[in-house]
């Protein structure tokens, strides 16, 4: 459909809607009617008005959210199920516009524990990783459990690899799996799958000397913008370092290999920061010793940042923790850390000298511990949000000196060794018990 057409004329199973381009437009170039706009768009028109256009769909859901595209409002009949309208907002790409108008913004200190899904999978998790529409899966071993966006369970994924290092949603329906690679078998040690049907879509290769290498493939990040896969890699031959593949062809389309003094292909945390297209990676305690952070620029292939605890490594007393985690902050001027003492910490980008500058106002919330063994903290960022979770709780900090404001914890459970952010809700991940807990923006009143 041409641009600037004015009125638009859609059949939604029978019933027949006129809107404009402009109505059309507010549901975003990623959605099914957004792209109606598009030039290329070769939507097949009903055989009796060549500028009517038929949907088989639902109606009276259409109708919903066409009135929630024209006044940013969301009104549901009262007989017309939540589950229903939530179908047919995924079917058009509109499932972000709902909850939006649902919930309003994310924001951790309004944060409300909603569910907690108790898996099905022997032994404890070992990571969750949010989609970007509200779903999740949960890695157990060499199997991952997916869960869509009503948290209803779909085929699981079942690697014949060892244990999966690390997970990632490209989109909602695409999620790529890294994992150890078996001595015994050829290819990549990470895999691209459906994240409804659990099939595997294609391999990723790493390639040296022209030739396809066996691999072990680690930390995950994605580059929305490049449509870039970045992932740590180590092999049995040279290629240790970071490896870049194309999130549609899944071709391997550069490589970044280990300098001498950093440990790159041992790396658990990768994270791309989208104003400078820099890529941070961190090797942190207790993969090693020596913790290492570095911000790689693939365009001149270098290294331009880089910060070791070698030299507190050198004073340290017995009992002195490293760095557990890190995190580029949303003005990619600094790096959060967090180590086990529960402190955080700030590094400046800006300036290769100095150490961690300890912040003693930004205490976390020690929380408490059921059983013997606590977990490591994870740090995430969201809308200008800082979360750092600690034995059973989550930290919320918000604004210039990072305060704490809220806490997130669960009435009854263990130790919280993993969590993540998608969508409108945060997915917390318990170390002892295979259950997880979503938590979500109180609910707005529908009219």
């Amino acid at each position: 459909m041409a641009k600037g057409s004015g009125r638009v004329r859609l059949n939604i199973g029978g019933k027949i809607f006129e809107t404009t381009t402009t109505t059309l437009a507010n549901a975003g170039r990623n959605s099914m009617l957004g792209a109606l706009l598009d030039e290329e768009w070769n939507f097949a028109a009903g055989d009796g008005d060549a500028s009517e256009y038929f949907i088989d769909r639902n109606p009276e859901c259409f109708s919903v959210l066409l009135d929630l595209l024209r006044s940013g409002e969301l009104h549901l009949p009262p007989h017309l199920p939540n589950k229903l309208l939530y179908r047919e907002a995924l079917f058009y790409g509109l499932l972000d516009h709902v909850r939006a108008a649902q919930c309003g913004p994310f924001d951790g200190n309004l944060l409300r524990l909603s569910s907690s899904v108790y898996g099905r999978a022997p032994g404890d998790g070992t990571a969750i990783r949010a989609a970007p529409d509200g779903g999740c899966c949960v890695a157990h071993g060499s199997i991952v459990h997916i869960y869509d966006w009503m948290l209803e369970e779909h085929r699981p994924i079942n690697l014949d690899y060892q244990r999966i290092n690390d997970a990632g949603y490209i989109d909602s329906d695409r999620i790529v799996i890294t994992a150890r690679e078996r001595p015994d078998r050829a290819g990549g040690g990470m895999g691209l799958f459906s994240s409804s049907s659990g099939e595997l879509h294609h391999r990723f290769h790493v390639f040296h000397d022209n030739k396809a290498k066996t691999f072990t493939a680690g930390a995950l990040s994605f580059s929305d913008s490049q449509f870039k896969i970045f992932a740590s890699c180590k092999g049995r031959c040279n290629e240790y370092g970071i490896g870049v593949w194309d999130q549609n062809t899944g071709n391997q389309s550069d490589f970044f290999y280990e300098p001498p003094g950093c440990s790159l292909g041992d790396a658990d945390k990768l994270q791309w920061i989208k104003g400078d297209s820099f890529l941070m990676v961190a090797t942190l305690f207790p993969r090693t010793d020596n913790c290492f952070i570095g911000i790689l620029d693939f365009r001149e292939k270098n290294l331009v940042w880089s910060w070791t605890d070698e030299e507190r490594m050198a004073v340290a007393s017995l009992d002195e923790k490293g760095v557990l985690d890190a995190i580029v902050m949303e003005d990619n001027r600094s790096i959060c850390v967090v180590n086990q003492y529960e402190d955080l910490g700030f590094l400046d980008l800006r300036s290769n000298r100095g150490g961690v500058r300890w912040s003693s106002r930004s205490k976390l919330t020690k929380g408490k511990v059921r059983g013997e063994e606590s977990c490591y903290p994870k740090l995430v960022m969201k809308g200008g949000q800082l979360f750092s979770s600690m034995n059973d709780s989550i930290s919320v900090f918000c604004g210039p000196e990072w305060v704490l404001t809220s806490t997130l914890r669960r009435s009854a459970g263990d130790s919280i060794c993993d969590f993540s952010i998608g969508g409108d809700r945060l997915f917390a991940l318990h170390s002892e018990e295979n259950v997880f807990d979503v938590w979500e923006s109180p609910t707005l009143p529908i009219v």
